[in-house]
């Protein structure tokens, strides 16, 4: 066995959970096991796809809602066969008789079966395929069913990562060559991952002869690790999709910005590659370019999960030959929460979903220059976003980060201002401003705690910290499990960003994986069936929610053109053409841009739409009933503004959620009272029924989107309990999400 191969066996095993799945049955599990399978009928089913232009050492694999099709578990799915010489993948499998499999199909990398899979693609549309109870099984002669393509939507979206390691590369500058003869040509850049493990293990040379030896030969015999892969995208509109690298790489073109984006197992044994092609002046039109020189990145520079490198560039010559800067993400994949295949609302938007009015920080920012401006409510805190929640919110947005302890808080500013002591008129000593991130959630709610417009004027604006609802600093689980569960969250996940003069807002913050991976554990075990729009203006912070899981949907933040706040550094946040190309690239829903920038260009609203994304939009200048209905008027998908409760023009103040569960609960007791009826009798009389929110939610807290007369019966006026009850026992109604009836709370 090769020395890679026995490292992934010690990879694997080092997991606790692959060791149960390795564990040897008893003799009573056994029997158990197999007297639960003859209670079961199972009948073949023939799964068969055509999958065009797949890459090297990808399969074509099956997964679904029963067990031998790995119950929507990605390392479970089923790998399909090549029929021969063709883009057809088929198998023949058993599966449960007379009931309904729901199953996708996927594109993966098997590394070893049931325990380590790389989903490098997978059917993302929001109902999955079916068979049907009594339905028949394909034939081999029947034309294969298209990838993505069902229900008349065509839908894949690229995996998430489980244990893979994602590197990313960006290159907003051009290399810097010191040649006078390259300059005004056109660079090509290609970046590849390279093993050196051989080296570190087996070989009795040093890493540098190594690297020496690996440049003299071609690079098509460079030992590059297993299972890695490699695309890259560029800033540059029409080229913003991430496609694998051509023999040379791809061209820097001026003004624009590369992102290299490579997936690998092992990272501290990968280093990476970065070649350097140039046109000769004399090349010919079909003539490629010729390398000039190369560099390496070791993967001792690569500690940090985020960060940037400059790096000399050597001519094949090994001479000096220029430099080339790039910054660098690494996203490691989530380590207390996993993602499965069987729903997802990554890029999932209802056409009457337009327009929606969100809170800002709830009902609106407390803190503001103007004291005119602000809102009269705490923003941020439980009693301000239920506020806006009573005045018809159909979101709320609020702001989420860290504190020292690593709890999830809702809070804006990275700074605040802390009293010595608990007294109301405060003096220059009694000040102390430090980083939220120092402190931990208890200390936050035990000291007294200002913002820092009331540090810097020295007049608090609020007193009422003894009220429950009031206390600044709730939590993240707070929210999720507190709130009307009919109103959406955005939540806006801040992270240091870097100013364009090269500044930090934040210096120092913890690790980001660690970071994301800690909100997003709580948003996954308590979100339940709540809509969850993710939000950040940092670029990286947004690309790893869309890499670590595949349930909620993330939009970018982005300042774009404004006189009001300073340039950040990453060219993704210039400008709402930008920005679209990152969401685009990153499998993002949306962006939501700052309306100062719609106002002076109200026509950038198509270069979101045109591009498939929904876009919101925030600002000051929302606080005004006509820029509202304007936005409204061109189309945005959502609205974020201040005092909601002022501003907003519903007539019947209840989120659109709230309206669409009502609706589907109506829609639900008239199918059942249809189906329940006898031809013999007149039909049963049903009155409508408003449903009670919190009662309902108290009564199918546990519940899933599947219900029926009986879940339903607690709910439904006294008048309506006897009807329910005749007919409970001779009808089910079961609910699977669609197109139309997408986050169903139940």
């Amino acid at each position: 066995m090769t020395t890679s191969a026995k490292m992934q066996r010690w990879f694997f095993l080092e997991d606790p959970e692959n060791a149960e799945k390795r564990r040897v049955l008893t003799e009573d599990e056994l029997e158990q096991l197999q007297r639960d399978q003859e209670a079961v009928k199972y009948r073949p089913w023939l799964f068969r796809v055509r999958v065009p232009d797949l890459k090297s050492g990808e399969t074509v694999c099956v997964t679904g809602n029963v067990k031998n099709l790995g119950g929507w578990d990605p390392n479970r799915c089923i790998a399909l066969d090549q029929e021969e010489e063709s883009e057809v993948w088929s198998k023949v499998i058993s599966v449960p008789d007379k009931q309904k499999v729901y199953y996708r199909y996927c594109i993966c990398v098997v590394i070893e079966s049931g325990l380590q899979v790389i989903v490098r693609n997978w059917e993302a549309n929001l109902d999955a395929r079916i068979i049907e109870s009594r339905g028949l099984s394909p034939m081999n002669s029947d034309e294969p069913c298209s990838y993505g393509d069902y229900n008349n939507m065509c839908r894949s979206d690229r995996g998430w990562i489980t244990k893979e390691t994602v590197v990313q590369f960006k290159i907003f500058n051009p290399p810097s060559l010191w040649r006078p003869r390259y300059v005004n040509r056109p660079v090509f850049i290609k970046i590849t991952p390279v093993n050196l493990t051989r080296y570190s293990l087996n070989s009795p040379t040093s890493m540098a002869e190594a690297l020496e030896e690996s440049v003299s030969t071609d690079n098509d015999s460079l030992e590059r690790p297993r299972y890695a892969f490699t695309e890259v995208a560029s800033l540059s509109k029409g080229d913003d999709r991430f496609q694998p690298q051509e023999q040379f790489g791809k061209e820097f073109k001026g003004g624009d910005g590369l992102i290299f984006q490579s997936t690998v197992l092992f990272p501290h044994n990968v280093a990476f590659l970065i070649d350097i092609y140039v046109f000769s002046s004399r090349a010919g039109d079909n003539e490629p370019p010729y390398h000039a020189g190369f560099s390496y990145l070791l993967p001792s520079a690569l500690q940090s999960s985020v960060g940037s490198s400059v790096l000399p560039v050597t001519s094949t010559k090994h001479r000096p030959l220029g430099q080339i800067e790039l910054e660098y993400l690494v996203v490691r994949p989530g380590m207390n929460f996993k993602c499965d295949m069987e729903v997802s609302y990554t890029r999932h938007w209802k056409n009457s979903w337009c327009g929606l009015d969100v809170g800002h920080r709830g009902s609106g920012s407390s803190f503001k220059i103007e004291p005119k401006n602000c809102a009269e409510v705490r923003e941020n805190t439980l009693a301000s976003l239920k506020v806006a929640i009573e005045h018809g919110a159909d979101f709320v947005e609020f702001d989420v980060q860290l504190s020292k302890d690593l709890v999830p808080i809702i809070y804006h500013d990275f700074h605040v201002c802390i009293a010595m002591k608990r007294k109301k008129q405060l003096e220059d000593s009694d000040m102390l401003e430090l980083p939220l991130k120092d402190l931990t959630l208890e200390q936050l709610r035990l000291l007294k705690v200002y913002h820092l417009s009331e540090g810097k004027t020295k007049n608090p604006r609020f007193f009422d910290d003894d009220l429950e609802d009031h206390q600044p600093f709730p939590t993240l689980q707070q929210l999720l499990e507190v709130l009307d569960p009919h109103v959406g969250f955005n939540v806006e996940i801040k992270w240091t960003m870097q100013l364009h003069d090269g500044s930090y807002e934040l210096k120092d913050p913890v690790d980001i994986n660690t970071y994301v991976d800690t909100i997003l554990e709580v948003v996954i075990k308590h979100a339940g069936n709540r809509k969850i729009i993710f939000s950040s203006f940092n670029a990286d912070v947004c690309t790893m929610l869309r890499l670590k899981q595949n349930k909620y949907p993330i939009i970018f933040l982005t300042v774009g053109q404004s006189v009001k706040y300073p340039q950040y550094h990453d060219p993704r946040c210039f400008s709402i053409e930008t920005a679209v190309h990152h969401a685009v690239m990153s499998e993002l829903l949306g962006i939501n841009v700052h309306t100062e920038d719609i106002l002076r260009d109200p026509s950038q609203v198509k270069l979101a739409t045109t591009a498939g994304l929904i876009i919101f939009c925030w600002g000051d200048e929302n606080a005004d009933k006509a820029t509202i209905k304007y936005l409204k008027e061109l189309g945005l998908h959502g609205i974020i503004y201040d005092k909601i409760d002022q501003y907003s023009s519903k007539e019947v103040k209840e989120s659109i959620f709230l309206v669409e569960a009502r609706e589907s609960q109506k829609e639900l007791i008239r199918l059942a009272a249809v189906a329940a009826e006898q031809p013999s009798s007149p039909p049963p009389i049903l009155k409508e029924c408003i449903l009670d929110v919190e009662k309902a939610r108290v009564g199918l807290e546990n519940e899933s989107t599947a219900t029926s007369l009986q879940s339903l019966e607690s709910i439904m006026p006294e008048q309506n309990h006897v009807i329910a009850q005749e007919h409970t026992t001779a009808f089910k109604v079961t609910w699977k999400p669609t197109e139309e009836h997408c986050w169903l709370i139940s």
